[in-house]
């Protein structure tokens, strides 16, 4: 038996995180991706980004201190390989390669600025083709902070794919109106390339999604009904910010852009007509672990 070790560097528009793996390779079997330990740290650069269109002096500063953390923990932890990839709001900010310069200066942490089609193509990289019965229809979606990204899968294989501006924090700071126009976009995209299909399932992915499974109760594997994402919306929608910190103890960086998140899932299966969601617990890093793994980054 070999252990090897990888991590995996996800900077996204709400929050920072490193993920470590232990890849376990024995003879004449799958190699087994094991997580060892997750670090996040909430460096909303949507907030900068998306608003005043530049990284903070602040939040380079911060994301420079994270990367120094996250390098000491990987000497740590043993890691061989590691990767650290960037999405929306260091794609947006206008001095988004100049802050990855810095850092890469100040830390030697290079950051790769990816696009939304190759964020799409690493977290289709994980274990999302296990969970997909090959007959079954699913719409994947995973939200982020700056952005969400869309799959649909059909008979085991991709159909289409997109990534809109439709994050958490994006919509948090954007005028209402923009909100309902990029909105419309996606539930005409959504609606057209589900129409022809009769049975759709969703399979959620991101950090809102998780704890909402996780305030549910449900057992691992098994979904989450329509009918409860609902319920659970119009409930978020009704707290105040204090109160979603106070009486359900969601950390102050998720008691906002939670509600926002349980919208932009809802409606995704409002307009593809999905009665339930399943959430396997992937994302971003963990398509990193593997692409890195299968030398595929």
């Amino acid at each position: 038996m070999k252990i090897k070790k990888y991590g995996a560097i996800d900077i996204g528009s709400n929050a920072v995180r490193l993920l470590i793996a232990n890849v376990i390779e024995e003879k004449n079997k799958e190699p087994l991706f094991k997580k060892s330990s997750l670090v996040r740290v909430p460096i909303r650069l949507g907030a900068d980004a998306f608003v005043a269109g530049e990284i903070s002096e602040v939040n380079t500063k911060r994301m420079i201190d994270a990367m120094e953390a996250f390098k000491l923990l990987m000497n740590v932890h043993g890691v061989e390989r590691y990767k650290a990839c960037a999405t929306s709001a260091m794609r947006e900010a206008i001095n988004g390669k100049q802050v990855s310069a810095a850092i890469l200066e100040k830390t030697g942490v290079e950051i790769e600025i990816i696009d939304g089609k190759k964020e799409a193509a690493i977290i289709s990289s994980t274990d999302l083709k296990e969970l997909i019965n090959s007959d079954e229809t699913y719409l994947y979606v995973d939200v982020g902070g700056g952005s969400t990204e869309f799959t649909l899968f059909s008979k085991g294989r991709i159909v289409n794919s997109k990534s809109f501006k439709i994050g958490t924090v994006r919509l948090i700071n954007n005028p209402k109106e923009e909100n309902k126009r990029i909105f419309k976009k996606v539930e005409e995209w959504i609606k057209l390339n589900t129409t022809e299909y009769k049975r759709i399932t969703l399979i959620g992915s991101g950090g809102n999604i998780n704890k909402i499974f996780k305030m549910s109760g449900r057992e691992m594997g098994k979904p989450i009904s329509y009918i409860y994402m609902n319920a659970q919306y119009q409930f978020l929608k009704k707290m105040s910010y204090k109160e979603r910190i106070s009486e359900l103890s969601l950390n102050p960086d998720r008691a906002d852009v939670i509600v926002p998140a349980t919208k932009i899932y809802l409606s995704a299966m409002k307009w593809s007509g999905a009665r339930k969601i399943y959430v396997p617990k992937i994302g971003l890093s963990d398509g990193i672990i593997k692409s890195l793994y299968f030398n595929k980054l």
